[in-house]
């Protein structure tokens, strides 16, 4: 899980400083995001695909290896979190982040909050975005 997160975000994020390194992130999956957060993994021919990450009503992560960018997979992952939560999610990405704000918002999340980005680790802008269902 760590590696397709490192690598997407590499890719999608490539101006923002990651606030951990390498192991690091392989050490917080290891240890706190698989067996205290509700984990979801996609995989294809055997490599891991992409992964969704749930914490109470928060969408935590949503990160796809990049060959699987635009492939539908994302959708999916939303249409799961939204099944695992109906009564609402929230969640953050980054202000530099335009292709996701797009995609959340098409998935009918609205923006409802923007921060200087002084409450994050990586200290960059940054947005919520929150959907409830009839919205």
């Amino acid at each position: 899980m760590a590696g397709t997160w490192l690598r997407s975000f590499r890719n999608a994020l490539p101006t923002v400083r990651l606030a951990h390194g390498d192991d690091e992130v392989r050490d917080w999956f290891a240890f706190v995001v698989v067996p205290r957060y509700e984990a979801w993994i996609a995989e294809a021919d055997g490599v891991l695909a992409g992964l969704l990450v749930l914490e109470g009503e928060e969408l935590e992560q949503l990160y796809l290896e990049p060959s699987w960018w635009g492939k539908g997979l994302g959708d999916r992952f939303v249409a799961l979190a939204k099944q695992r939560r109906p009564a609402g999610l929230g969640l953050w990405t980054f202000q530099v982040n335009g292709p996701a704000q797009r995609f959340y918002e098409r998935h009918g999340f609205v923006a409802v909050e923007r921060t200087d980005g002084m409450r994050n680790e990586e200290q960059e802008p940054d947005v919520r975005y929150v959907w409830r269902p009839g919205e």
